[in-house]
């Protein structure tokens, strides 16, 4: 079987740090995501599906250094659950992800006051991940192509 997630959202709040025993960092927060549709009969947003979620050693620092409330983020990982029963006596299912990866998303990021200026932030590269890359010009000096026309598949 296969347990893979990978969800955008926006922290609820800022991610909580702590440390195991054996010294790995931990770090935890809440997105806020949707699927952007909107209900039929009222015309407005769905509501958002709230996820718990976890994330071990260097990205965990990597969390607590660069995102904050209201950062967008993306993250890769999987879905677990645990049972327990509440106060009430009944028995309930808490659902969670644990995550491997995260990345920039969006313009709701930032850097944290005092965080790495080393690290690029959302502001540095566009709002993602992906360095920005531009056309190439025609003065540039790329070389001759020889080709024939019949030779492309398209």
């Amino acid at each position: 079987m296969l347990n893979v997630i990978t969800l955008v959202g926006c922290l609820t709040r800022d991610p909580e740090s702590r440390t195991t025993n054996n010294g790995t960092a931990v770090g935890a927060f809440r997105i806020a995501c949707d699927d952007g549709r909107k209900d039929p009969a009222t015309g407005k947003d769905k509501a958002p599906l709230y996820m718990d979620c976890t994330v071990f050693g260097p990205q965990a620092k990597f969390l607590i250094d660069y995102f904050h409330k209201g950062s967008y983020i993306g993250l890769y990982g999987r879905l677990t659950s645990r049972e327990y029963t509440n106060s009430q006596g009944f028995k309930v299912t808490a659902y969670s992800i644990i995550c491997d990866r995260l990345e920039f998303v969006g313009s709701g990021g930032g850097n944290k006051a005092g965080a790495n200026p080393e690290m690029p932030t959302p502001a540095d590269n566009g709002g993602g991940i992906a360095p920005q890359v531009s056309p190439v010009s025609d003065s540039q000096n790329l070389g001759a192509f020889d080709f024939d026309s019949d030779d492309v598949p398209f």
